[in-house]
């Protein structure tokens, strides 16, 4: 992948990927290596770009596809581990250092894998037009997924 490639095309949203793949993750090396993997999957997959949709939303897709395409091989590789980790997350396992979004992204774990997609996308300010197109379903199931998410967290963040 070439330095230039990267900082037009992939380095401006890096905040996308970089939230997709924390919400996937549990650990800051499994995180480097979705991080990664996304990156190159964005960058096998530039030819196929069709400018139907905006860049970010193709950015969205791929992120979310490689996501849970590697949670889903890790899984299939040692569903116990998987499991343990998932459910027994520590602070020195923690990706950032923010305690509060540490909350939040740890209650966003507990969610379905494409609530996690939603929600994050919602949290992204994206219409839910928008949404619908990355996960590939309509917008108002996305607008009833939401109001249901919003209430799963809010149970979760209250204990």
């Amino acid at each position: 992948m070439s330095d230039g490639f990267y900082q037009k095309y992939i380095f401006p949203y890096s905040a996308i990927i970089i939230k997709i793949c924390r919400a996937y993750t549990n650990t800051e090396e499994d995180f480097e290596d979705y991080y990664q993997e996304v990156c190159l999957q964005i960058w096998k997959s530039r030819n196929n770009f069709s400018k139907k949709a905006k860049w970010s939303t193709w950015i969205y897709k791929i992120s979310l596809n490689t996501s849970l395409t590697l949670l889903k091989k890790k899984r299939n590789e040692n569903i116990f581990a998987s499991n343990y980790i998932t459910n027994n997350i520590t602070e020195e396992n923690q990706v950032f250092s923010d305690e509060s979004l540490n909350k939040l992204y740890d209650a966003i774990k507990q969610l379905s894998e494409i609530d996690r997609a939603v929600i994050l996308l919602y949290l992204e300010d994206k219409p839910y037009k928008e949404i619908a197109e990355i996960i590939g379903t309509s917008a108002s199931n996305i607008s009833t997924r939401v109001k249901r998410i919003k209430e799963r967290l809010k149970k979760i963040l209250d204990g």
